[in-house]
């Protein structure tokens, strides 16, 4: 039996959040909005002054449902998790391979396989759904780059090498992003990747997909027990969570990616979708996060074929299945970790 639990995402500034018996009860300014059971929900994330009442922290605490709060903009603030009972062996073996130079390196290389293979696979649907043959060159002509780094990659003999074929690859990726923009392309010119801020709509649409992705492969890390502060791929940094960052690396293009292009080329989002600041910086409104988290729950849901497997199965529950798979690894019960490419 599978089940795959949603997140209850609540974006309403001064929302409250408390328990009333088995069922979350929401209100705003006294009033309640919303009444759902808890039971439905693995995990909650907070966007701005939002309140989280006592007794629903402890009862999420002991169901082992995970509490995230974001700013307004998305930035990751903190995440309230109850004791869980954990692998301390794994935990343990896991740091220890941290240290382990030749796992370490095979890790992130498979890591940055899947993600560029998966890249491959939006630039080449673009490529089929074009109907212009100078794009469809273009797109083309970049994926076979990307196939050609692919097979370089294996050739990579330090993580630092990894980190540049992935860098590499990445900006051939985002250099092609405007090809696969079909419509209001003035308003949704990409350019650029850019964070911290974002500069512009892509990317705070991107960045805000990548920030509900990261949530989801924190929890199906800490759910299998392993620590998501300690990674391969990326370099370990205070309050960083690097193991997760790595894993999310095979999902950017397939989640958040095709997401963004989904909604902009549906116009499903609009540029009356941002806030525009005078600094040059460029979020989400409270509407458009609204779309963007209804558009991505609405993909989880959508059944993909897993090669390992071999079997149907929502897309929201693949990163979980990732993790167990990278569990096993770094137990020794797989040679490899093997990155999820979609079919």
């Amino acid at each position: 039996m599978l089940e795959l639990l949603n997140t209850l995402y609540i974006l309403t500034e001064g929302s409250y959040a408390h328990l009333d018996h088995d069922t979350i009860k929401i209100q705003v300014n006294g009033e309640t909005k919303l009444r759902l059971p808890l039971l439905n929900f693995g995990s909650i994330v907070c966007f701005g002054n939002v309140l989280i009442s006592p007794a629903l922290m402890s009862a999420c605490a002991e169901d082992g449902r995970a509490i995230t709060f974001l700013s307004t903009n998305g930035k990751y603030l903190a995440r309230i998790e109850g004791s869980q009972i954990t692998n301390a062996l794994l935990r343990h073996t896991q740091h220890q391979r941290s240290d382990d130079a030749q796992f370490a390196m095979q890790t992130a290389k498979n890591c940055v396989a899947g993600k560029m293979q998966n890249s491959r696979s939006v630039i080449m649907r673009a490529a089929r759904e074009s109907g212009n043959a100078d794009d469809t060159d273009v797109l083309r002509e970049t994926a076979s780059v990307l196939a050609e780094d692919i097979l370089h990659l294996q050739d990579a003999d330090s993580t630092d090498a990894i980190r540049g074929f992935e860098g590499f690859a990445a900006q051939k990726y985002f250099s092609v992003f405007d090809t696969m923009v079909k419509v209001n392309n003035d308003q949704f010119r990409f350019e650029a990747r850019t964070r911290r801020p974002p500069l512009n709509p892509v990317n705070a649409l991107l960045s805000f997909s990548y920030t509900l992705l990261l949530h989801d492969c924190i929890s199906a890390l800490c759910g299998v027990g392993l620590d998501p502060l300690i990674g391969f791929l990326h370099t370990l940094r205070p309050g960083r969570p690097a193991l997760a960052l790595d894993l999310m690396e095979e999902f950017r293009p397939i989640f958040a990616d095709r997401l963004a292009l989904t909604l902009i080329n549906r116009q499903q989002i609009t540029a009356a979708d941002f806030i525009f600041y005078d600094s040059g910086a460029v979020y989400l409104n409270e509407k458009g996060r609204k779309t963007v988290i209804a558009a991505y729950q609405k993909r989880k849901q959508a059944n993909v074929h897993h090669f390992l497997l071999q079997r149907e199965l929502p897309l929201g529950l693949v990163p979980h299945i990732q993790a167990r798979l990278l569990a096993r690894t770094i137990r020794g019960d797989m040679a490899e970790y093997p990155p999820y490419v979609i079919q």
